[in-house]
């Protein structure tokens, strides 16, 4: 293991499921359930295994830094729990040289009552560092995490963003070997994810650590990672590769998972009272268009299905464009133009309309989301795949060339001397 940090030999993870039988009761009876269950220590539940995790194995080299892709559901944070011991395998075996910081979870590894002074003492100790050593690297701690102001705050009352910070800030300086970081920098706002970043590349490359990486955001994957391999359903989809390979594997998979039905999908989040149910295009004149001409009119229906009895007010609808290479390139978003939704209930739709369609030419996958009143309601990645093929989008009859993808913007130009 010279040169090897981290050792996964057929890693695996498995749950039990419990299911209850639901029969209609009454609240009386439902009671009258609970109680008699009290009294029978014999009574059976069906269980089912679920596998999280199954046949994991790679090796990751010192210094190197590692995505790991994959869309909800895929496994991606219960190996990184694995990896940094917050959940024992079922499975298989992990080793790894030297010590190993992890940026999983809001608050992970802090102690609400204590201040961010003393949290930064008591992380620095779990990594097996001693007073004097903490000490030498206190002040970029602080400097980096810019909560100066409330180092001697206990922690529970910080916000998410300062609690990230902090966060971060210590697993970053107090010289782990191995650095392990989930989605949590999203919390954070756009500079500090920046920083962030520069700092995971800056101590990657200097210093020699080696850090593992999981973001739903391809394009700063590719700017931090120089591997990374492809989780789907608990398994490995691609084996470590290199980042632009895994990245248009994952974007290739994502496609032809949009391709099946809106309504069965699981992997969403929200709460549900209402969901989109499928996203169709069409021309102006109403066809449906199975690809779509950049330079020309769309309409992009959403439909939805509401719970019984549910009836939204203040409901905003939004479509995420991603190119194949990851980028985002656009968000439509009927909030951002001042249209909010009221009375929605039942079955239904939701019609976008754009006048001009400024995607150039590939493939995209749109997230969309149903929020209601800053509620979260709806939201499914990848929920569908469209082409955009080139089109006279200036009427100029030239095509933009697709070497550079962008958006296209309107624009004229004149000689004023």
């Amino acid at each position: 293991m010279s040169d090897t940090a981290i050792h996964i030999n057929n890693i695996g993870k498995m749950y039990q499921l419990r299911h209850k039988s639901k029969g209609a009761e009454s609240l009386v009876g439902s009671i009258g359930s609970g109680l008699k269950a009290m009294f029978r220590s014999n009574e059976t539940q069906s269980t089912e295994e679920f596998w999280a995790l199954k046949n994991i194995s790679f090796d990751i080299k010192k210094g190197d830094r590692v995505g790991i892709i994959g869309r909800n559901g895929a496994g991606k944070s219960t190996l990184l729990k694995i990896l940094s011991r917050v959940v024992k395998p079922s499975t298989g075996q992990i080793e790894f040289q030297g010590r190993m910081a992890a940026l999983l979870e809001v608050g992970t590894g802090f102690h609400g009552d204590l201040s961010g002074r003393e949290n930064i003492y008591l992380n620095g100790s779990i990594l097996g560092m001693n007073k004097t050593e903490i000490d030498r690297k206190f002040d970029e701690i602080v400097a980096f995490s810019e909560v100066e102001q409330f180092l001697d705050t206990p922690v529970k009352r910080y916000s998410s963003g300062m609690y990230v910070r902090l966060a971060f800030a210590i697993a970053a300086h107090l010289e782990p070997e191995i650095l392990i970081v989930d989605e949590v920098l999203a919390v954070g706002d756009s500079a500090f994810q920046k920083k962030c970043l520069g700092k995971m590349e800056e101590v990657s490359q200097k210093e020699g650590r080696t850090i593992l990486f999981v973001s739903h955001q391809m394009n700063t994957v590719q700017a931090l990672c120089n591997k990374a391999l492809v989780l789907h359903q608990g398994q490995i989809d691609l084996p470590l590769s290199s980042t632009e390979e895994a990245i248009k594997h994952y974007m290739n998979l994502a496609s032809r998972v949009s391709k099946g039905s809106l309504v069965e999908r699981r992997d969403r989040s929200g709460e549900g009272k209402i969901k989109v149910s499928n996203i169709l295009y069409s021309s102006s004149e109403g066809k449906p268009m199975e690809e779509l001409i950049c330079g020309q009119a769309v309409s992009i229906r959403v439909e939805y299905t509401c719970q019984q009895q549910f009836e939204g007010n203040n409901l905003s609808v939004a479509l995420a464009f991603y190119g194949d290479d990851g980028v985002l390139y656009t968000v439509l978003s009927s909030e951002y133009t001042g249209v909010l939704f009221d009375k929605v209930s039942g079955t239904g739709a939701f019609e976008c309309k754009i006048q001009k369609l400024p995607l150039m030419e590939g493939n995209y996958l749109v997230n969309v989301s149903l929020t209601q009143g800053g509620m979260l309601q709806d939201w499914v990645q990848e929920a569908s795949s469209i082409n955009v093929i080139a089109g006279d989008f200036y009427g100029s009859g030239k095509l933009n060339p697709s070497t550079h993808r962008s958006v296209l913007i309107e624009n004229t130009w004149k000689k004023v001397k």
